[in-house]
C-alpha cells in the first residue's frame, strides 16, 4: 500500500465506505493523499464520517438500489471530481436466511442492493472512469462455497463477479482494469449482516477463526492493501477475482 503522498493528484469514488471494509479503503486513499467521496446509505454513519473525518472527504448520502440516487451520484462526481482513477462498489447487505425462510421481498432487496446496484452504478459511473483508471467490486468468498443460509447472498455476489469479467473486456479499449476482490472472515463491526446480535457476531467470529487456514480474520487494512494494489499497481492485470480470505475458498487444508 502506497505511503503518505502516494495517491497525490488521484480521485476516488467508494461506495459504501462509511465503516468495515469500505471505511478501511477511504483511510488508506486519505492517507496517500487522494480525494475521495465515499457513500452510504445510513445518515447516522455519514454524519459519523463528517464529524471524523471533516472537509477531507466528501461523505454523500446516497442508496445504491435507488435509480435516482445513482444518477444524482453521477452528477455529483462529475461537478466535483470531473474524472476519477479508482471506482470501488463496495455496498452490500446479507441475511442470513435459509431456502425456507427466503421470501420474495428479501430475494429482492438482497439482488437489488449487491447485484442490479453494483451494475448501474458502474454503468453511470464507467464514463467518469479516467482512462487507464480501476474499477474495483467487492465480492465474498461465499461466491464459491455454499453456506446453509447463504444462497441469495452468494448467487447475488456471483452475478458481481461476473459482471467484473464482462466489464473488463468491455473497457479494454479505454484501458480501464476491473477487478473483484473476494473477501472471507474480514474484522468488521458488523461482521456483513447488520442484524445479528453481538453473540450471534462472536459465534461466527469463532468460526471463522476455525474454519479459515491462516486461523485468524483479516483486516479492514488488508483489505484495503488488496484493492489499491489492484487499483493503482497491478497494472497488466484485468477481469480476476482476488481472494482475501486467508486460504479458506483457496482448497488449502487448515494445519492442526
Amino acid at each position: 500500500m502506497s505511503g503518505p503522498g502516494g495517491y497525490a493528484g488521484k480521485n476516488a469514488v467508494v461506495i459504501g465506505g462509511t465503516h468495515g471494509m469500505g471505511r478501511g479503503v477511504v483511510d488508506a486513499l486519505l492517507n496517500g493523499g487522494a480525494r475521495t467521496l465515499l457513500t452510504g446509505y445510513d445518515e447516522r454513519n455519514i454524519e459519523s464520517v463528517r464529524g471524523t473525518l471533516g472537509a477531507a472527504v466528501h461523505a454523500v448520502r446516497s442508496d445504491i438500489a435507488s435509480p435516482a440516487d445513482i444518477d444524482a451520484l453521477g452528477d455529483l462526481v462529475e461537478a466535483e471530481f470531473g474524472t476519477v482513477d479508482l471506482l470501488l462498489v463496495n455496498a452490500g447487505v446479507a441475511s442470513i436466511e435459509t431456502l425456507e425462510e427466503v421470501t420474495e421481498a428479501s430475494y429482492d432487496r438482497t439482488f437489488d442492493v449487491n447485484t442490479k446496484g453494483a451494475f448501474f452504478t458502474v454503468q453511470r459511473l464507467a464514463p467518469l472512469v479516467a482512462d487507464g483508471g480501476a474499477i474495483v467490486f467487492s465480492t465474498s468468498v461465499a461466491n464459491s462455497m455454499g453456506y446453509p443460509g447463504m444462497s441469495a447472498y452468494s448467487g447475488a455476489k456471483a452475478a458481481v463477479a461476473s459482471f467484473a469479467r464482462s466489464f473488463a473486456a468491455e473497457l479494454l479499449p479505454r484501458n480501464i482494469r476491473v477487478y473483484a476482490v473476494s473477501g472471507g472472515y474480514i474484522d468488521t463491526p458488523t461482521m456483513a449482516v447488520a442484524s445479528w446480535t453481538d453473540a450471534e457476531r462472536a459465534a461466527f467470529k469463532k468460526e471463522g477463526d476455525a474454519t479459515t487456514p491462516m486461523r485468524r480474520h483479516g483486516t479492514v487494512e488488508e483489505f484495503a492493501a488488496a484493492v489499491l494494489f489492484l487499483a493503482f499497481e497491478a497494472t497488466f492485470t484485468t477481469g480476476i477475482e482476488f481472494p482475501v480470505d486467508g486460504g479458506l475458498g483457496q482448497g488449502i487444508m487448515a494445519g492442526t
